[in-house]
């Protein structure tokens, strides 16, 4: 069954808010109708209780999968399941392709074997591929012994690599034709098929044992001469991927090329697979994704509507953090006590000092994980980095640090303070840089993701620190 054409965003908002409207609805009636004493209260229940349920399978019906999942990413988990039991079954294994992993995770929970076996079996290899951590070891058992011998080849190659390579995204599905034919022969090995593969922009050339030669792109086949043949048209250099390659890396391949799909071959060029740009575009999505979870110290499988008991221990590990950092910045602020006792005007400026500071090191931070992301920073370049952000800084500080001072002398009649503000914001301002552009570069040499807490550590050096150089200044020189 094909699925419907995928809505616009605007359109999609609209019919979230109408399918929201009919689940309210339908708890709104139910509820009423639970509560009245009446003839036959059962039969009216009944009825009551299955014409909302009935519009509101009308309205998922004509959905597109991926509209599908975006509407139930964003219902309640009780909204969500009573909307994904009335999602039709042909549908079911696309819509769990499209939500994310967290959401995937309630919505088979709360199917029985039989209805997640119904729901893979319109399922091609690759994308059993993708499902497969997701699903029951009996499950997954009973899908791979109903396959034939080549799918389950096919699927035991992709679930052989790791989620973030290449060999993991490989679709199998594709053309391969020979170089020593005519494009006629290729127009008419093409008229076979009942359709193409999705995403074919070009036809990969082999030769007798499925070795890469080159690329015949469909555009370059409709309008050359058909009496040509292949090697006289095609285009020999090819962008091509090996399995073990990280996914990231492949991604930012296919937008550096503007690519639509690109085949995949093992270490002696046989091709075995390719990557499409829908594939590649979900990879983008989700790094970015991951990327702003974990600048906030947030697990990527952060689920919007999950239950608080989640959400709660989601956030405990860098909330410990923060009350860690916090009570040093407190500490901080104690040994200084003195200080500001003498001069109160202290505690209403030093906020502005750490403030500035964190901003400044935020726009650091996400300049240097952006750099990392797209692979355009090196070892040589970090230190050139370096140099430039501590030069920004310096520059800020002195801008802005020279004008919150004459504030500051202006407001409270006291030239040392503006000069003590200016020299305080001048030198947070190099210590936010200088973290800002250690923190991410270490994490991403420890092998881990440079986003991740990123901001905690910010905060953190950007409080303690400011909080220390502007009261000790203020001590030094004011006192």
């Amino acid at each position: 069954m094909t699925a419907p054409a995928p809505k616009p965003k605007e359109s999609l908002q609209e019919t979230l808010q109408q399918v929201v409207r009919i689940l309210n609805r339908h708890k709104l009636v139910e509820s009423l109708v639970h509560k009245q004493e009446m003839p036959r209260h059962d039969l009216v229940e009944t009825i009551v209780h299955k014409q909302n349920l009935a519009e509101l399978e009308s309205r998922l019906g004509q959905l597109h999968p991926a509209d599908i999942a975006f509407v139930l990413e964003s219902l309640p988990l009780e909204d969500r399941l009573t909307a994904w039991s009335l999602v039709k079954p042909e549908f079911e294994g696309d819509v769990l392709l499209e939500v994310s992993d967290t959401v995937r995770e309630t919505l088979l929970a709360d199917m029985d074997r039989a209805e997640i076996l119904a729901a893979a079996e319109h399922l091609d290899t690759d994308e059993l591929a993708d499902l497969a951590p997701d699903l029951p070891q009996d499950v997954m058992s009973e899908l791979i012994g109903s396959l034939e011998e080549e799918e389950r080849a096919e699927l035991q190659s992709a679930l052989s690599y790791a989620d973030d390579q290449v060999g993991s995204l490989m679709d199998f599905d594709m053309v391969t034709i020979r170089d020593d034919v005519t494009l006629e022969v290729v127009l008419r090995y093409l008229r076979r098929f009942e359709e193409l593969p999705n995403h074919t922009d070009k036809l990969f050339v082999v030769d007798n044992d499925q070795r890469i030669k080159g690329v015949l792109p469909i555009k370059k086949l409709l309008i050359t001469d058909p009496e040509l043949e292949v090697a006289a048209v095609m285009a020999h250099e090819v962008v091509m991927f090996r399995p073990d390659e990280d996914a990231g890396e492949a991604a930012q391949a296919f937008e550096r090329y503007d690519l639509v799909s690109a085949p995949v071959v093992d270490s002696t060029n046989k091709v075995i697979g390719r990557l499409t740009v829908d594939m590649m575009v979900d990879v983008i999505r989700e790094e970015g994704d991951a990327e702003m979870l974990s600048l906030g110290g947030l697990k990527e499988d952060e689920d919007l509507f999950s239950s608080v008991w989640r959400s709660a221990r989601n956030r405990w590990p860098w909330l410990a953090v923060n009350i860690c950092t916090a009570f040093i910045a407190s500490r901080v602020i104690g040994v200084f006590e003195g200080t500001i006792q003498h001069l109160v005007a202290l505690a209403a400026l030093m906020p502005i000092v750490s403030g500035i500071g964190g901003n400044t090191g935020t726009q650091t931070v996400t300049l240097v994980v952006r750099g990392l992301a797209l692979g355009q920073i090196n070892q040589a370049s970090a230190r050139r980095l370096i140099i430039k952000e501590h030069a920004i800084a310096l520059l800020n500080g002195c801008v802005w640090g020279g004008v919150l001072g004459v504030i500051a002398a202006l407001l409270y009649r006291d030239l040392p303070l503006g000069v003590v503000m200016t020299a305080a914001m001048v030198l947070n301002l190099q210590v936010a840089a200088l973290v800002g552009l250690l923190v991410p570069l270490t994490m991403e040499k420890l092998g881990r993701d440079p986003a991740y807490g990123s901001s905690v550590f910010l905060t953190a050096a950007t409080d303690s620190m400011g909080f220390l150089i502007f009261l000790g200044l203020a001590t030094i020189f004011l006192l």
